[in-house]
């Protein structure tokens, strides 16, 4: 048990009589990095929602980082990190002023947010940016800036909505470099994207389709499984049996 950061049983969320996540098991283990893929509509936003302690599930049950979903979501969001598509930065900030904000949100001591605001600073080759405001910082840039801030505390996990949308491929490349060396610090990384090349990155993915988890293995499993030549061929088999729109 020790190993699993996250573990789900027949999970649901239902909205009146719509059911946007079906009753979804699945498990992920410390150092893992897992691609949780879906078209619109799937049920995964409303998934990693119940995940982050942010919306309380109707049934079943679920564990992140050792804390009930239902009954510890204020423990869950201590303990995990979390980046959207939005980069959840706040533009009128200066860099610097960024992570002193999400350091002491997430509660660290002054000196270790200092000494942190430096590291960080120094990995991203951004020294001379630490004055700068964030809204001046070219899109990739704050890409690095947001990840490196949901990380800022150590989390034993991070969630990654589709964090990689808008940006070229080559500053795509740098992100999953980051993810990597995130992953060699033991932070267990949980990603959605709409990328397929992304879901080869990953050491296992699942995909869902109208709120049920269809397929759920490594990529090169998943290829063979569907005699498939690439991620976006498994996808596309499986997302043609969605049946409803976007939720």
């Amino acid at each position: 048990m020790e190993n699993r950061v996250i573990s789900t049983n027949k999970l649901t969320k239902k909205f009146g009589n719509f059911t946007a996540v079906d009753s979804i098991s699945f498990e992920v283990e410390k150092g893992e990095i897992f691609g949780f893929l879906g078209a619109n509509g799937a049920g995964k936003t409303t998934a990693m929602r119940m995940l982050c302690g942010l919306s309380k599930p109707t049934s079943g049950s679920g564990t992140v980082a050792g804390f009930d979903i239902a009954k510890q979501s204020e423990d869950v969001k201590k303990n995990i990190g979390y980046m959207s598509q939005k980069f959840s930065l706040y533009d009128d900030l200066k860099v610097w002023e960024n992570l002193r904000l999400f350091g002491g949100i997430y509660g660290m001591k002054d000196k270790e947010i200092a000494e942190k605001t430096d590291t960080i600073l120094h990995e991203l080759g951004f020294e001379k940016e630490r004055d700068t405001l964030v809204k001046s910082l070219p899109l990739g840039w704050k890409q690095k800036l947001a990840f490196s801030v949901s990380i800022f505390h150590e989390p034993k996990i991070v969630f990654l909505d589709e964090p990689t949308g808008g940006v070229d491929p080559a500053a795509r490349r740098q992100f999953w470099e980051m993810i990597y060396a995130a992953v060699e610090r033991g932070i267990t990384v949980f990603v959605t994207t709409h990328y397929m090349d992304e879901a080869e990155y990953c050491n296992r993915v699942s995909i869902m389709v109208d709120g049920r988890i269809e397929a759920l293995d490594t990529p090169k499993n998943l290829k063979t499984t569907f005699n498939a030549a690439s991620m976006d061929g498994v996808f596309q088999q499986l997302a043609r049996k969605a049946t409803r729109g976007e939720n």
